[in-house]
């Protein structure tokens, strides 16, 4: 039985309040603070999908929106407004772990903001952060620029990436990944940018979420 519970927390008194879902299965390994992607909020399919087969993993998450998302915008915030959302959903992660292991990642943009907090500050507690598609540069645009901070986090990191993902050229993440000390690349065959496989192969979403979430909870 997985418990879930609908949370609001404050970002701060300039940017807000914002929405959070947390899911706690059974005896948990860890806890992932689970930021979303740029086009779509904490409730799009992709990461109520994640968010149960890693609860079927005994990873317990907490997903929230971004302040823009929650207030119904499309133009996804600047790093001044989105990375002390990430901050906050942390310490919101910190008040119900108990004891529990914390690790932060996002899918695309959320992973990408995630690593420019844990770049720029001291993450105390954190373990680790993993990327559901870390977006390493724009499409047709293949370019390492994206991927400059890495190396000052200190924590772990997990990418999962899609060899058909438009927004980073999987030999261009493998290089970045092997100029890492602690990083570890898992790459789904077939998948885009969103994991998803061409018709052709019969291959589900759903299956191949599924296996993602069985790499994070060995992670």
């Amino acid at each position: 039985m997985h418990k879930v519970k609908n949370i609001q927390f404050q970002i701060s008194e300039e940017i807000g309040t914002t929405s959070a879902l947390y899911i706690r299965p059974t005896k948990p390994k860890f806890l992932l603070v689970l930021a979303h992607g740029a086009g779509a909020g904490m409730d799009h399919p992709f990461m109520e999908f994640l968010a149960q087969y890693l609860a079927q993993q005994k990873v317990a998450t907490l997903r929230f929106n971004f302040a823009y998302m929650e207030n119904g915008k499309k133009i996804p915030d600047r790093p001044k407004k989105a990375l002390p959302t990430i901050a906050a959903a942390i310490n919101q992660a910190r008040k119900i772990a108990r004891g529990l292991p914390i690790l932060i990642g996002g899918k695309s943009f959320g992973g990408r903001m995630c690593s420019q907090l844990a770049a720029n500050e001291e993450l105390i507690g954190v373990k680790g952060i993993i990327y559901f598609g870390f977006p390493l540069h724009a499409i047709g645009k293949p370019s390492m620029d994206r991927a400059a901070h890495l190396s000052d986090i200190p924590q772990p990191q997990l990418f999962l990436q899609g060899t058909r993902d438009t927004l980073a050229e999987i030999g261009l993440i493998k290089k970045v990944c092997k100029k890492l000390k602690k990083a570890k690349l898992e790459i789904i065959e077939g998948g885009d940018h969103s994991f998803k496989m061409l018709k052709k192969t019969g291959i589900p979403h759903e299956e191949t979420i599924k296996k993602i979430a069985e790499i994070v909870g060995d992670f």
